[in-house]
């Protein structure tokens, strides 16, 4: 209801703003040059960043979830931490960094769709890592000892046994990659400006700017049509190759290993030169102020900024933004895991079965719609109620683009049980509760963890819908950040690359939190 009613109603307003349906726009919007140069971008943009992402993820899931280290856990943080930043701190990040002037100004990327990419690419490493690795440290290792034990090199053992088992996560993790990517909407507009602008900025840009609800309506339609695609893809891939593995809740981390070279390569090389470098451009633009090395930018945090930029504190603002997300996540992971208990079973009938999988696309699609179209839908259809006052709209909205996440989060996990458990559990007396206690539980459990970091990171992140909804009085991190970074003088510009840096520690903290919470020991061997 507060997902698919803001949206029609945004989609209502467009396309018959008289009450009447009037397909029209389509033939208009459709017929624009521009149209198909947005559209071609996006997709272009998108695919090129999914594939890096997996690319470089998989090797990045080995090094930080199977193999055990000094310092493993700091880079787990290191690797989460872009997923969260605002897209306006890291276009900006990214802009310092390529331009004229800056460390890889010399390679002319300021304005390119390569820098556009490598920026899509910093936001979304660490989710495919993260969510190969939370499946690949679960994965009974005695399929691959045996796969060795009978000759197999340890290449084709990974090739034959590992990948087949970890493809329905990748599966996952790259349609979810894709939707990140082409509904991105700060960082492309910062890095690519007009020449590299996507569905999601024409639609901010229609909506916001020229207040053209009904061609912002038709690309919205374009948009879910691009969506449904590669749902469909994703659901596909992942179907033709979904198996009930052999999941543990107790499988111990191995030290490096030679053959671990290559991975361990490609993975250091990703975190010092593409994620390491834009942050600590960040920092250090954060520690500098007219030229100058001061912490000026930190003490003003407590402040309104130059010529009173703001109606709260910096420190205010992040309050808000702890509140909203902890709410968010709580809204979240409650949904989450309901849906993901329905979505994990395999019902015989075949209407059921596809029932199901509607079900499923339904529930990934707020990743697909423009968070701008949820906040605004939520603002024009919840006001005339008096609703949008009221505290708990921010944390709905923010949790309804969190839910897929977490929905993607849990799944895998749950759809790798094989289904005879629960069976067996019940034909010895196990209650339903009983079976979801000691059957899924654990592996919820497991999950958990990690589920609720990237909603609260996404809470935190979150800017687009927020934009919309955040009281004057009670704006978030985020869009405080956005308004002191666009804001005139040099204080208000560096309060607001180190608000930015404070949202990127407060992340990665919680983020550690939830890691621990995930990766704990288990009390006793199941």
């Amino acid at each position: 209801m507060f997902f698919a009613w803001p949206v029609l109603t945004l989609l209502a307003r467009g396309l018959a703003p008289d009450g009447v349906l009037d397909l029209g726009g389509f033939g208009e919007v459709l017929t624009r040059p521009r149209t198909w140069r947005i559209i071609g971008q996006t997709l272009i943009q998108a695919t090129a960043a999914t594939v890096i992402c997996v690319v470089l993820g998989i090797p990045g899931a080995l090094v930080l979830y199977r193999r055990r280290f000094p310092g493993r856990g700091l880079l787990r943080g290191v690797v989460t931490v872009p997923f969260v930043l605002p897209g306006v701190v890291v276009g900006t990040a990214f802009h310092a960094l390529v331009t004229t002037g800056g460390p890889l100004g010399g390679l002319h990327l300021d304005g390119t769709r390569t820098a556009v990419i490598a920026a899509l690419v910093f936001f979304n490493y660490g989710y495919v890592v993260r969510n190969v690795g939370t499946m690949w440290c679960r994965l009974d290792p005695r399929a691959v000892e045996a796969a060795r034990t009978l000759g197999a090199s340890a290449w084709r053992a990974w090739r034959t046994v590992t990948l087949p088992s970890l493809l329905p996560a990748v599966a996952s993790a790259a349609a979810t990659v894709f939707l990140l990517c082409a509904t991105a909407y700060g960082v492309v507009l910062v890095l690519g400006g007009t020449g590299a602008g996507t569905i999601e900025t024409e639609i901010y840009q229609l909506t916001a700017r020229y207040l053209d609800l009904r061609a912002a309506a038709v690309l919205s339609v374009v948009q879910l049509v691009v969506i449904a695609a590669a749902l469909w893809v994703g659901e596909r891939a992942r179907r033709a190759r979904q198996a009930h593995l052999a999941l543990r809740t107790d499988v111990p981390a191995t030290p490096l290993r030679a053959a671990d070279a290559p991975a361990l390569a490609v993975t250091a090389l990703t975190i010092c030169g593409l994620l390491v470098a834009p942050m600590a451009v960040l920092v250090i633009r954060s520690l500098r102020r007219a030229g100058q090395w001061t912490l000026a930018n930190y003490a003003d945090l407590s402040t309104r900024g130059g010529d009173n930029a703001l109606l709260v504190s910096v420190w205010e603002a992040a309050g808000n933004s702890l509140r909203v997300a902890a709410a968010a996540t709580v809204i979240a992971l409650a949904v989450g895991v309901a849906v993901c208990l329905v979505l994990s079973r395999n019902p015989r009938s075949r209407l059921l079965a596809r029932g199901v999988a509607l079900f499923d696309a339904a529930f990934m699609l707020p990743l697909g719609v423009s968070a701008v179209t949820v906040g605004f839908g939520f603002l024009i259809t919840l006001t005339p109620m008096g609703l949008t006052r009221s505290w708990w709209i921010l944390p709905l909205a923010q949790a309804v683009v969190a839910v897929p996440l977490v929905v993607r989060t849990l799944l895998p996990g749950l759809r790798a049980i094989d289904p005879r458990q629960r069976e067996v559990a019940a034909t010895l007396g196990a209650g339903p509760g009983r079976v979801l206690a000691d059957v899924d539980g654990p592996h919820l459990l497991r999950a958990a963890g990690l589920a609720a970091g990237f909603a609260l990171a996404t809470s935190l992140g979150e800017f687009g819908a927020t934009s919309f909804l955040a009281r004057p009085q009670g704006p978030t991190l985020p869009v405080v950040v956005y308004r002191l970074v666009g804001a005139p003088g040099a204080q208000n510009q560096g309060m607001g690359l180190a608000a930015g840096v404070v949202l990127a520690v407060g992340a990665a903290s919680l983020m550690l939190a939830c890691e621990r919470l995930q990766t704990r020991p288990p009390r006793r061997d199941r």
